[in-house]
């Protein structure tokens, strides 16, 4: 038998994100019983089963869309009588993601990138910093929980995870230069926020270098300068602020997309197609 647990375990050294799939109800006739599990991996290789067939296919390209988006979902499928493999049944599962939460990509490791990883340790967010200067990027004053990317900036961009459904950039680096060279490049990834800090004259400076080097109007909109509201300068205090601007984009984001308040219903056919996916009401849980 398939031990998920172990799975899961072994899944979450990787950190990259998953989903398990539970069946927690069957109705009528049905290919699998409740209790039943598939975990699907990052690079879509999956463990266990729910069943195969049409049913097991469209569980997974919904476990699919719940990594990309980073939101659980409870699906209740409706097996139409003429598939073959079901019988009229319906099967209810609930898909956990698993080490989806956002990733912060921090370049600068200096003196308010330090406070903002101090800042968002415990959070949702999984903190990468990217800095080439040793003696900044192996500073003590690192929280032990962030992962030091200690390369430059040019081969993290090329081999990280870009989604506009959790990727989130700060760039604070040491030098103006180096700034629009980053933006230059992450303005044509997909992620959910990018902040810059600096004045409002530092973005108007950056943005006419940018545009000369064909970055479009669409592009550089993307672009949060100053990143964090008005405060002191002490690197805690601009870093407090950035902080609440990363958590507040977070979690107004997973809020406008998240559909595990509803149930979604899919009625598999015999070639198995399905009629889309509909909202409805969550069904009560007797107490």
């Amino acid at each position: 038998m398939w031990n998920w647990i172990d799975s899961v375990a072994a899944s979450s050294t990787s950190g990259d994100p998953a989903v398990l799939v539970t069946i927690v109800r069957c109705r009528g006739s049905a290919p699998c019983a409740p209790g039943a599990r598939l975990l699907l991996h990052s690079d879509d290789r999956f463990d266990g089963t729910v069943g195969g067939g049409h049913l097991e296919a469209h569980v997974l390209a919904d476990a699919r869309d719940c990594r990309t988006a980073g939101t659980p979902r409870y699906v209740e499928y409706l097996l139409c009588p003429k598939t073959g493999q079901c019988c009229g049944g319906a099967v209810d599962a609930f898909f956990e993601v698993l080490h989806g939460g956002p990733q912060l990509y921090l370049f600068g490791a200096g003196h308010v990138g330090q406070a903002l990883c101090r800042t968002l340790v415990d959070t949702p967010f999984s903190i990468h910093v990217i800095d080439d200067r040793v003696e900044w990027i192996d500073a003590p004053g690192l929280p032990t929980a962030v992962t030091r990317h200690r390369a430059g900036w040019e081969a993290f961009v090329t081999t990280a995870r870009w989604s506009e459904h959790g990727t989130y950039i700060a760039i604070m680096t040491h030098s103006h230069d180096l700034d629009a060279e980053i933006l230059a490049a992450v303005c044509e990834r997909a992620a959910t926020f990018i902040g810059l800090i600096g004045s409002r004259h530092k973005w108007f400076e950056l943005q006419l270098r940018l545009q000369r080097r064909g970055l479009t109007a669409d592009q550089l909109a993307r672009v949060h300068c100053p990143i964090g509201a008005p405060t002191g300068k002490a690197p805690q205090e601009v870093a407090v602020s950035i902080g609440a601007e990363l958590l507040r984009q977070h979690y107004a984001t997973r809020t406008h997309t998240a559909s595990h308040h509803s149930t979604l219903r899919r009625e598999i056919h015999a070639d198995g197609t399905a009629e889309g996916i509909n909202a409805v009401p969550r069904p009560a849980v007797a107490e």
